[in-house]
């Protein structure tokens, strides 16, 4: 008998059977709580053999990638349940997502909040009956024989995209749907269900195809892990960004402008303003310099960085001006690049980190567009590293040092670190040579060990141009956001023909970091109001204290005391109309602000102000220097 090797995450290695199943090395290793594995990085049904000597790691819920297969596995079960409600339905996709899945189907009409119900409760149905879920192949005539005798024109047009001879389906109670899987072993599994909500949605993105139907939904092992999320939906419906900004005016969109692009009105400016000072003031401490470029380029600049071969569905048609063809930036890269090409370089001026708040512009389809949070016009706190390929590893621990300096002062702490690579499979998706990616690919995790910043590594997720780090953070709800990304580029610099003289005289090619903490202005402004539900710290505040005359006779004192607030630097404003001092607290609580100042007879006389903190309450009176120096300690340490 033929044996393999399989190593385990603890670091011990079995000898196993050739053709032994992943389900037989779990019961073997005390893993009865997987249901699937992860095979030389890849993951893999419990019931596939394994032929050859590999690494083995298991999956549960636990882990990112068994929740992508639970979640893909849940969309099948409502794939199924929706085929035995609605026998007519077409079946199109129906991938995991973030949190939870949705599959696209077509009967002809939305489906209504019934019809949800009815899904969801037939779902459950069918989850009890805890059927096997098989992986089997067919050939593929008989698979596209199957699919036009039912009628199934999406899942037969998917089957064009699929140069397989042997097609991938798994099935369940009769139940037989086209996926290269992996799936749980058993429908059983699926313990609790949620369809959350239905939308139009065009089949493959494509405006002019067929509208279907997109029913969203989530699923997990408990119910109490369900409780938790719906709590947690109702929390975000709290913390919406678009009412907060409403309320708090600081930015409106209009159709008349364009969707997509954001006005920021003047108390959204003055926290954007304190944001770009932070981090320019950080910068300048760590050797960055400020740079400003165009908002427009000649095509001819996108040709060479070859975002007119890889990024052009995203980039907004040109204009022609002396019978040049302009477009809109949708990068600001290539003007950094040829900032620095702008003069010859010597090896001792390396590294040069140039940095902006470069405005670009990106076309988003309609459907995807949301508030601040997905924009066409965006402003993003930019930076390009240029270095020494020697200085490779002391840049990019020094930007994972910025990055969480920078993150941690705006109160994010929790994060998650994912290593974006190239998948060799698809290398016609990336440009340069294979051996510059090797190169990057490893100079990145080399860092990342080396700090000893636990990682995922995903493949298929670098740019066109190179791998990166991105780091994602998560909000006062759990919810994960990417921000920070980190990327390595050797193409770029070859593509533009960069060079620096050696200190053997000759010329040599640097290599480029691409580099932004925040992202956009207008996403992280998003992230944050709904992060802090409004309710920003002190240091970001748009209006820091407010103070509240009782009655039009307090207005002049009220006055007094908000200039000296005014004199000493901080952020306050007068409510001096005529409403009730109860109706100008209220106002001042919806609105956000940290501290407000009542001012009355008593307060007049001897000089001071009732202080009511957004987060303590009541402080009582309070003379104007020890509340000062209150906030001013408060400031100082970002809170």
């Amino acid at each position: 008998m033929s044996m393999i090797r399989v190593q385990l995450p603890d670091g011990s290695v079995r000898e196993v059977a050739r053709g032994t199943t992943l389900a037989e090395i779990a019961r073997a290793a005390g893993r009865g709580d997987a249901f699937a594995a992860l095979v030389d990085g890849a993951p893999r049904d419990l019931a596939a053999p394994v032929e050859s000597d590999c690494r083995v790691s298991f999956l549960t819920f636990a882990e990112p990638e068994g929740k992508e297969i639970y979640w893909h596995s849940t969309a099948h079960l409502m794939a199924q349940a929706v085929k035995e409600l609605f026998p007519e339905a077409k079946l199109a996709i129906g991938p995991p997502i973030d949190e939870g899945f949705y599959y696209d189907i077509d009967i002809g009409r939305a489906f209504t909040p019934e019809d949800l119900e009815k899904i969801e409760a037939k779902m459950r149905g069918l989850a009890k009956r805890d059927e096997p879920i098989e992986r089997v192949t067919l050939p593929r005539a008989d698979a596209q024989a199957m699919f036009e005798g039912a009628g199934d024109k999406y899942k037969r047009e998917l089957l064009e995209d699929i140069p397989d001879e042997q097609v991938s389906f798994y099935r369940q109670d009769g139940f037989l749907d086209m996926c290269r899987g992996p799936h749980l072993p058993r429908t059983g599994l699926i313990k609790t269900v949620k369809l959350l909500s239905t939308s139009g949605a065009y089949w493959r993105g494509d405006e002019k195809r067929e509208m279907l139907s997109r029913i969203y939904g989530i699923s997990f092992p408990t119910k109490d892990e369900l409780d938790q999320y719906l709590h947690r939906l109702e929390e975000a419906k709290r913390r919406d960004h678009r009412r907060i900004g409403r309320e708090m005016d600081l930015f409106s969109i209009h159709e008349e402008i364009g969707p997509g692009l954001v006005l920021w009105h003047p108390k959204g400016a003055v926290v954007r303003q304190i944001m770009e000072a932070f981090i320019r003031e950080t910068l300048a401490q760590r050797g960055y310099e400020q740079v400003y470029s165009p908002h427009l380029a000649r095509s001819r600049l996108w040709e060479i960085s070859g975002h007119m071969s890889w990024y052009v569905e995203s980039m907004f048609a040109g204009m022609v001006v002396d019978e040049q063809n302009y477009l809109a930036k949708p990068m600001n890269c290539p003007f950094h690049i040829m900032i620095y090409k702008s003069q010859t370089r010597s090896y001792r001026d390396l590294p040069i980190r140039l940095a902006e708040f470069g405005t670009c512009y990106r076309y988003e389809r309609p459907g995807v567009l949301h508030g601040l949070l997905r924009v066409r016009g965006l402003t993003q706190d930019d930076a390009h590293v240029f270095c020494r390929p020697d200085q490779i590893e002391q840049e990019a621990s020094a930007l994972v040092d910025l990055a969480f300096h920078v993150l941690g002062a705006f109160g994010f702490k929790d994060s998650e670190i994912v290593l974006s690579v190239r998948d060799p499979k698809a290398a016609p998706k990336y440009a340069g040579r294979p051996e510059l990616w090797d190169a990057a690919e490893a100079a990145l995790e080399a860092v990342l060990r080396g700090r000893g910043l636990p990682y995922r590594r995903v493949e298929g997720e670098a740019n066109f141009y190179g791998p990166k780090i991105d780091i994602h953070l998560f909000d006062a709800i759990g919810r994960k956001w990417q921000l920070t990304t980190i990327q390595l580029d050797y193409t770029l610099p070859e593509r533009f023909d960069l060079a620096f003289m050696g200190e053997d005289g000759r010329e040599h090619r640097p290599v480029m970091f691409h580099r932004a903490i925040l992202g956009s202005m207008e996403r992280f402004m998003g992230i944050l109001i709904e992060h802090y539900a409004g309710a920003f710290p002190l240091w970001l505040a748009p209006e820091q204290a407010r103070v509240l005359s009782i009655t039009d006779r307090h207005v002049a004192y009220a006055k007094q005391v908000a200039e000296r607030l005014k004199a000493e630097g901080l952020r306050a404003g007068v409510d001096e109309s005529s409403e009730r001092i109860s109706y100008k607290v209220r106002r001042g609580q919806v609105e956000h602000v940290p501290y407000m100042l009542v001012v009355g007879d008593r307060e007049a006389a001897a000089g001071t102000a009732a202080v009511r903190s957004r987060s303590a309450g009541d402080l009582g009176p309070m003379a104007l220097d020890a509340f000062l120096a209150r906030v001013n300690e408060e400031i100082a340490a970002r809170q």
